[in-house]
């Protein structure tokens, strides 16, 4: 069995030991750090295939960290907000966070959680890699161009910072382009779970992807369709 790195950037340490005790028996080798400073100088190393990120920290808080790193930065974050703390959850999504857990946790749902995170990412790269032979490497629908081959988006040629969820929501989207596709499909085929009841997941990404690209994009191409899910406006591909 391969080993993967996770990088735990939190300042319990009774949890930190528990967790890397109970997933190397998982095949992870789990990195702690109990700052959010000293977590956020190893999150740009890129052996880790995932960070756990907690919230109240000292140094650096979970979202300062969130914030230093960027919507540029690639390995994805699972973010541990206190248990029915909304804000913290939607807080974190917005700064570039991939999915949440609430404290306290059990350690097999979070295994659960990690698994479904580093499976989408393994599917997505298969996606890529087909693409990739078949010589498809970009989409470019209604002015918004998506490069898989380099990850990177363009609105009317100007540049778009999305994090990988958003950027996999996106191509789901466009791939999908006039149909309207479910908030549940979007998290269990994105995400590799299902919305539970109030799960704002989707709406937080969404919000995001919008946000990036109105300075470029004088109208929205991606549309709510109440009750029913969101769909990206059919465009014509060259």
């Amino acid at each position: 069995m391969n080993k993967k790195y996770i990088l735990l950037i939190d300042d319990d340490h009774e949890l930190a030991e528990l967790l890397v005790d109970y997933l190397a028996l998982q095949g992870f080798i789990v990195h702690c750090c109990f700052d959010g400073q000293q977590g956020l100088e190893h999150a740009y190393n890129d052996k880790f295939e995932l960070i756990l990120l907690d919230v109240m920290m000292p140094k650096l808080n979970g979202f300062e960290v969130l914030k230093a790193l960027g919507p540029a930065h690639k390995t994805p974050i699972l973010m541990l907000t206190a248990k029915g703390d909304n804000n913290d959850k939607v807080l974190g999504l917005e700064l570039g966070a991939d999915d949440y857990l609430a404290k306290p946790f059990h350690h097999q749902e979070l295994l659960a959680r990690i698994k479904a995170i580093l499976r989408r990412i393994s599917l997505v790269n298969q996606h890529n890699q087909q693409l990739l032979q078949k010589e498809r490497t970009t989409l470019l629908v209604n002015n918004i161009e998506m490069n898989h081959g380099t990850r990177t988006v363009l609105c009317h040629q100007n540049p778009v910072a999305l994090t990988g969820t958003e950027y996999q929501i996106l191509t789901l989207l466009i791939e999908k382009q006039g149909q309207i596709i479910a908030k549940d499909t979007i998290s269990q085929q994105v995400l590799g779970r299902k919305l539970s009841l109030f799960d704002r997941s989707i709406d937080v990404h969404i919000g995001n992807i919008r946000r990036k690209f109105l300075p470029f994009c004088a109208d929205d191409k991606i549309k709510t369709v109440r009750g029913a899910g969101y769909l990206f406006l059919r465009g014509q591909q060259p």
